[in-house]
């Protein structure tokens, strides 16, 4: 795969600076060197400390990506909501997890993802996850289809410039129709799997902002923006409100009726596609037993 950029700049510059702002990471930047890329300068092999000026054609070679023969596909089909030459958006169900793992070894979003490359007959069956859910939380996943892709959505979540809503359901009634969660996380002592709203001065800042949606009888349905990414963040955050998700057993919450998973969608998200240059938002509808719960509710008020 190559890229080719004409070049617009105010004063020569190194061809590495150049590539670095076009979101190329040093990570590529060496598999470029090492491992089968190449760079050429105006038709001619060109090395990153050479300088690029203005009118000069710059191409860059991706290497070829090799995959992890350990990630087996599985044929299960996939809900496909955004797809270019570039990026990959699927929606995923609850208790399907993203990636593989001793416990879900066979059969996770990764597999099927891999998959369906095959069956496309693409060339790299490489599944770049930029995005992760939770096993029990359904919605959308981003994919990455190339180093590259990936390099630049990783930028992107480092300047927290992808956008993701999410909608849940938690217990109670919030006071506040509007609200910004700015508490710290970090790893329960003494457990692997849970996290925690840490001590001031400790932990990781999370920011978690939300919007009621509607009041049901005896839960709240939100829309939720995260502006950090940490594990279990919307799920923490409100456990510490003392409104857990519904079905966060996890987290304080109690499965109810059709809910038997935390209420937790992500039902948009929005990035920017420099190689297509323009913002790409893609939604969800909302999965079945969230649509049931919030029918069960709303007959009972």
């Amino acid at each position: 795969m190559k890229f080719n950029w004409q070049v617009n700049v105010e004063s020569p510059e190194k061809i590495r600076t150049f590539l670095y702002q076009k979101g190329i990471s040093r990570t590529l930047l060496k598999g470029i060197k090492f491992h089968g890329g190449s760079i050429e300068l105006n038709h001619k092999p060109a090395r990153v400390i050479e300088k690029v000026d203005n009118g000069d054609l710059l191409t860059l070679f991706l290497p070829p990506e090799i995959s992890n023969e350990h990630v087996s596909i599985s044929n299960e089909p996939i809900e496909i909501c955004y797809e270019d030459d570039h990026f990959l958006v699927v929606n995923k169900p609850a208790y399907l997890a993203t990636v593989p793992s001793h416990l879900y070894a066979n059969d996770t979003l990764v597999n099927r993802v891999k998959g369906y490359y095959k069956r496309q007959k693409y060339e790299s069956l490489v599944t770049h996850v930029v995005t992760r859910l939770d096993r029990d939380t359904s919605g959308l996943v981003i994919f990455a289809k190339h180093h590259f892709a990936h390099s630049v959505l990783d930028k992107e979540l480092k300047k927290h410039q992808i956008k993701k809503i999410y909608i849940a359901i938690v217990q109670g009634h919030m006071q506040q129709t509007h609200g910004l969660i700015d508490l710290s996380i970090a790893r329960e002592e003494g457990s692997f799997i849970r996290r925690q709203v840490a001590m001031l001065g400790t932990g990781r800042r999370s920011v978690t902002e939300y919007w009621v949606t509607k009041s049901l009888r005896d839960a709240t349905l939100l829309r939720v923006r995260l502006h950090t990414g940490r594990t279990h963040q919307i799920r923490v955050h409100f456990s510490a409100l003392h409104h857990p998700l519904v079905g966060d057993v996890l987290y304080g919450g109690s499965c109810s009726g059709y809910m038997q998973r935390q209420a937790l969608h992500c039902a948009s998200v929005s990035f920017f596609n420099p190689f297509l240059n323009r913002q790409i938002t893609v939604s969800a509808p909302l999965p079945r037993d969230v649509v049931a719960y919030l029918e069960q509710e709303s007959r009972r008020q």
